[in-house]
C-alpha cells in the first residue's frame, strides 16, 4: 500500500451528460472539496444531441478553480487523479490531432435508418458478439451515420477517442480507453474482451483508429508540463484511465455484491443489477464491472433528471429569478409548490420520452406528453408530475429485470435526484421497497476510489469501498401511498401503449 499522509488526496473527475463534477478525497472516504460546472447540449434538429469537446476542457478548469477558491485544497496535494464519463460518445480526430465535428451524444436519435439497416443485416451477429442490441445510442449506428451523411468527415478520421479519454489525452498525451467504455461502443467482442474486427469492418472502420485497453485502474500515464500550467495540477501526478459513469456511480455507491441494484435518478435514469455473470438481454443493456470478475445489467430511461431541467428551463423562469434574488436552490422552490399536491397530481400524468426512449422500449419515435390536463391544474401539478412520471419510467425499465431472471435483495438510490427527499420518497412509495441513500452518490466520487485503487492508496477495489463509502439514510415506503401508485402505474402504461402508434404515424 502507498503511504498515507494526512494530506493524501484523490480527486476524481466526472464528464457526465449535463457538466462537470470534481471531488477531492481523503484517503477514509472523506470529502474534502467538490464543486460542478454545467455544459451546454447543443439540439440543431430535432432528434439530434450533440456536444463541443472544448466545453468539458472549460468546465473542468472552472471546478479546479472552484476549489482552490474555496480554500479547502491545495491543488498541489492532490496525489493522484481519475477520470469517468457518460459512454457511447464518440470523439473524432483527424491527423493533427483536431476535433473533427462535435460529438454525438449517446441520448441523440438520428441514426434511426442506420438502426434499422444493421438489424435487418446483422442484428443477431451484433448481439453475439457485442451483448446489446442496435439502437441510436451506441457509438457503431452514429458513426454509420456519419459514413452516410458527411463522407468526408468519416475519410478524416484518425483516431477516436471517448470522452473522458479525449480530456486524459490532453492531461498526458496518451490515448487508452478501458474495457468498460469500450463495451459501450457495439465495436467491442465481449467474450474476447477486444476490439472486434468483425463489427468494426460493418462499417469499413480499421480497429487501429480505436484505442488500445486497458483496465479502469491502471495508471495510464503522468500530467504534463503544459496541462499543468492550464490546470494547476501537479506535473507527473499520476493519471488513473477510470471508466464509464455508470460503472464508477454503482461502485461509488458501495453496489459490489450481486443482488444489489442501483436506482439512478440523474440525467438518465437507470436500474443496474449487480451479477456474478453475463446476462445478455436484447432489451437491456450488458457491461462489466469495476471489481473484476463482475457485471452489471442495465434497463435504462433516456431523460431523468433532464426531464426536470427541462420543465425548470421551460417553464420556471419565476423561479430562475427568485433563486437569483435569495441565493435558494430553484429546484427547491419548484419542490415547495409540488409538495402541496397529492399521490397521483390528480390524474395528471407526465411520460419522459423527451429523448425517445430505450428501457424497455427502445423505440426512438416515442416523445414526452401531460396527459389529464384539466383547469385545477396548476404549476405543482405539474413538477409533481413530472417526478412521478420519471419514477414510472424507471419502475416501467424494472420489468425487465424479471425477465432475465436476476435475483434483487437490496435497493440503492443514487444521483442528483436524489438529492431531493420528496422525488426519493416517491421512487421509494413506487418502487415499494427500502431503499438506503448513501452518504455520497456522484460518479466522481467513484472515481476518486479508483484513483486510490490505482495507486496503491487501497489494496483492491473491494477495500476501497469497505473503507470509504457511507450510508446517509433509509427510506420506508409507504403503503398506501404504495397501492395507489400501482394502480396509477397500470393507466400509465395503458397510455402509452394508446399513444404508440400516434407517435410514430407523427413521426412518419
Amino acid at each position: 500500500m502507498k503511504p498515507l499522509t494526512k494530506n493524501t488526496l484523490l480527486l476524481g473527475i466526472d464528464f457526465g451528460t449535463g457538466g462537470c463534477k470534481i471531488t477531492a478525497i481523503d484517503w477514509e472516504g472523506n470529502v474534502k472539496a467538490e464543486a460542478s460546472w454545467e455544459y451546454p447540449t447543443h439540439h440543431p434538429k430535432p432528434f439530434y444531441s450533440e456536444q463541443n469537446p472544448g466545453d468539458w476542457l472549460t468546465a473542468f478548469v472552472s471546478c479546479l478553480e472552484q476549489i482552490e477558491e474555496q480554500g479547502h485544497v491545495n491543488l498541489s496535494y492532490i496525489d493522484a487523479v481519475c477520470l469517468d464519463a457518460s459512454t457511447h460518445n464518440a470523439v473524432l480526430l483527424d491527423k493533427d490531432m483536431k476535433v473533427i465535428r462535435p460529438v454525438i451524444m449517446w441520448t441523440d436519435q438520428r441514426s434511426g435508418k442506420e438502426v434499422e439497416y444493421l438489424e435487418k443485416s446483422w442484428g443477431e451477429d451484433i448481439f453475439r458478439i457485442g451483448y446489446q442490441k442496435v439502437a441510436p445510442t451506441w457509438t457503431l449506428p452514429q458513426m454509420l451515420w456519419i459514413k452516410n451523411n458527411e463522407p468526408d468527415n468519416y475519410k478524416r478520421i484518425h483516431k477516436v477517442m471517448f470522452v473522458k479519454d479525449y480530456i486524459r489525452y490532453l492531461l498526458i498525451e496518451s490515448w487508452e480507453t478501458d474495457y468498460i467504455d469500450a463495451q459501450g461502443t457495439l465495436f467491442f467482442d465481449m467474450a474476447k474482451m477486444e476490439w472486434s474486427p468483425e463489427l468494426c469492418g460493418l462499417i469499413g472502420l480499421p480497429v487501429s483508429t480505436l484505442p488500445p485497453i486497458c483496465k479502469p485502474t491502471d495508471i495510464t500515464g503522468k500530467i504534463t508540463e503544459g496541462a499543468s500550467k492550464i490546470t494547476g495540477l501537479k506535473a507527473g501526478t499520476p493519471v488513473v484511465c477510470g471508466t464509464s459513469d455508470s460503472a464508477v456511480e454503482d461502485y461509488g455507491a458501495g453496489a459490489i455484491r450481486p443482488g444489489q441494484c442501483i436506482i439512478k435518478l440523474a440525467t438518465a435514469g437507470n436500474v443496474n443489477v449487480m451479477a456474478s455473470k453475463a446476462v445478455p438481454h436484447p432489451r437491456t443493456l450488458t457491461y462489466s464491472h469495476v471489481v473484476p470478475g463482475m457485471w452489471y445489467t442495465v434497463a435504462a430511461t433516456n431523460t431523468a433528471a433532464s426531464s426536470m431541467r427541462w420543465f425548470r428551463d421551460t417553464f420556471c423562469g419565476e423561479e430562475i429569478i427568485k433563486s437569483r434574488e435569495t441565493g435558494t436552490n430553484v429546484y427547491q422552490l419548484m419542490e415547495e409548490k409540488a409538495r402541496e399536491i397529492p399521490v397521483g397530481c390528480e390524474g395528471l400524468f407526465f411520460h419522459p420520452y423527451l429523448m425517445g426512449e430505450r428501457s424497455p422500449y427502445w423505440d426512438s419515435s416515442l416523445r414526452a406528453s401531460f396527459t389529464g390536463a384539466s383547469m385545477s391544474h396548476g404549476k405543482g401539478h405539474f413538477t409533481r408530475a413530472v417526478m412521478e412520471g420519471v419514477a414510472f419510467s424507471l419502475k416501467d425499465c424494472f420489468r425487465l429485470i424479471d425477465e432475465t431472471g436476476l435475483d434483487v435483495t437490496e435497493f440503492i438510490l443514487i444521483g442528483g435526484g436524489a438529492k431531493s427527499e420528496i422525488w426519493s420518497q416517491i421512487i421509494c412509495d413506487v418502487f415499494g421497497k427500502r431503499v438506503s441513500k448513501p452518504l455520497v452518490t456522484d460518479a466522481s466520487f467513484g472515481s476518486a476510489l479508483l484513483a486510490g485503487v490505482g495507486t496503491g492508496v487501497f489494496t483492491d477495489a473491494m477495500d476501497a469501498v469497505q473503507k470509504c463509502v457511507k450510508t446517509e439514510k433509509e427510506l420506508t415506503p409507504d403503503a398506501e401511498n404504495h397501492q395507489k401508485y400501482n394502480e396509477l402505474f397500470r393507466y400509465y402504461r395503458e397510455i402509452h401503449d394508446k399513444m404508440e402508434g400516434i407517435y410514430h404515424d407523427i413521426n412518419k
